[in-house]
């Protein structure tokens, strides 16, 4: 790969959520503020909306790891479960102890009995769930539910919903218009703007190792910008494909030539274009082979 090429310890634009990577962007720093603000408050829900790609599970993780030890967290990732399910999810998370054909009824006393328990010891629940825009309806009605424990002082529990914009909409139905009410505090996650995305490219080479000139030129910043709107794992999608076309012809700087590429190879699939990856791949390969042959001589 192209890590020992330009001097990096690591890939810069993988589009897994490591939080070694999380960047202090205004729109990502004001929802991390709004998370952690509204956590050492004590409110009962707390939503995070923003569209596919735009950073919602790194902010989660980021969130998470940045509160102190007073809290306790659990982390759904795919709450697309009936009430009961998430109910054993949620004691799971917890380390509730509970008979494997309990009803709902008796897993949530579980679940009660230790909330209290941790507030007991002073310390604070969190739950945050991800793709919270597939949860069933009947589900979040479970979920108010388990807010209304609480102490003479606060919440046993408190619970965040990180969701793409269709969450917005679910929350508008009759049914559940009581969930809606708690939501005290919410926040939208936008795209990097231009500016922004300039910093987030710099962020991640640094932080991937890289310490050199100017990696990515201008040009290709600028059209890296075109092509992704903004949305970080685009960004990365792009970059990373990029920077491997830049090293199959051997070049120091991404250019705006090697966005576009990738820009076609990945954007355009409706009209089903093929990016010549199988000419990058040979030159890759042809590099290794000369190489085989150098050390064999």
């Amino acid at each position: 790969m192209y890590t020992a090429h330009f001097g990096l310890r690591e890939l810069p634009f993988g589009i897994t959520p490591d939080t070694s990577f999380f960047f202090g962007s205004p729109h990502s720093q004001e929802a991390l503020n709004t998370l952690l603000v509204a956590a050492r408050t004590g409110e009962g829900f707390i939503k995070i909306t923003g569209e596919v790609g735009t950073g919602k599970t790194l902010l989660c993780r980021k969130f998470m790891t940045t509160l102190g030890p007073e809290f306790v967290t659990a982390y759904i990732p795919n709450p697309y479960l009936e009430p009961r399910t998430l109910m054993l999810a949620l004691a799971d998370e917890l380390e509730v102890g509970y008979d494997k054909d309990a009803d709902q009824h008796a897993v949530l006393k579980a679940i009660t009995h230790r909330l209290l328990h941790l507030a007991a010891a002073d310390k604070r629940v969190l739950l945050c769930l991800d793709e919270a825009q597939a949860m069933p309806v009947e589900t979040l009605e479970a979920l108010r539910l388990l807010t209304n424990l609480e102490t003479e002082k606060r919440k046993l529990l408190q619970i965040v919903l990180f969701g793409q914009p269709e969450l917005n909409r679910k929350l508008e139905l009759q049914s559940i218009r009581q969930l809606a009410q708690r939501i005290t505090f919410h926040y939208h996650l936008g795209p990097l703007s231009r500016d922004d995305l300039d910093y987030y490219v710099a962020h991640r080479l640094r932080v991937a190792g890289y310490d050199g000139a100017r990696l990515f030129s201008r040009a290709a910043v600028a059209r890296l910008y075109a092509a992704s709107g903004g949305v970080p794992r685009l960004v990365n999608i792009l970059a990373h494909k990029a920077m491997m076309l830049c090293y199959g012809q051997g070049r120091r700087q991404v250019a705006r030539a090697h966005v576009s590429a990738a820009a076609r190879d990945t954007l355009a699939t409706s009209r089903r274009r093929v990016w010549p990856w199988a000419a990058l791949l040979a030159v890759l390969a042809g590099a290794a082979a000369g190489l085989a042959w150098a050390l064999s001589h």
